[in-house]
């Protein structure tokens, strides 16, 4: 779990060393709400939006911070700690990935 103050540092510094087709999954304490940010090809970034919104977003590293800080703010608004899992190589079962019930 990462503080919410420097989670958007920390997922930009993540997302520079990940392998391409590998993805990084953000949820909150609760497990609720999530953000997966896939790493399609080089400098090539899709996030799926799952908790407030489903929405999916296609996004290069430059425009990454903005697009972070806005999904942020919209699906973990009152969360302290951000759960971080770095998940490895993508296949489409993680988009319905179940975590356990607290």
């Amino acid at each position: 779990m990462i503080d919410k103050t420097t989670a958007l540092e920390s997922v930009l510094r993540k997302l520079q060393k990940i392998p391409v087709g590998h993805c990084i999954d953000l949820r909150t304490y609760k497990r609720n709400r999530s953000l997966l940010i896939l790493h399609v090809q080089e400098g090539d970034f899709i996030i799926y939006e799952d908790g407030y919104d489903t929405i999916t977003h296609e996004t290069k590293l430059d425009s990454m911070r903005k697009l972070l800080k806005t999904l942020f703010k919209r699906e973990f608004p009152r969360s302290n700690k951000i759960r971080m899992y770095e998940l490895g190589q993508f296949d489409e079962t993680m988009r319905e990935r179940e975590m356990k019930k607290l």
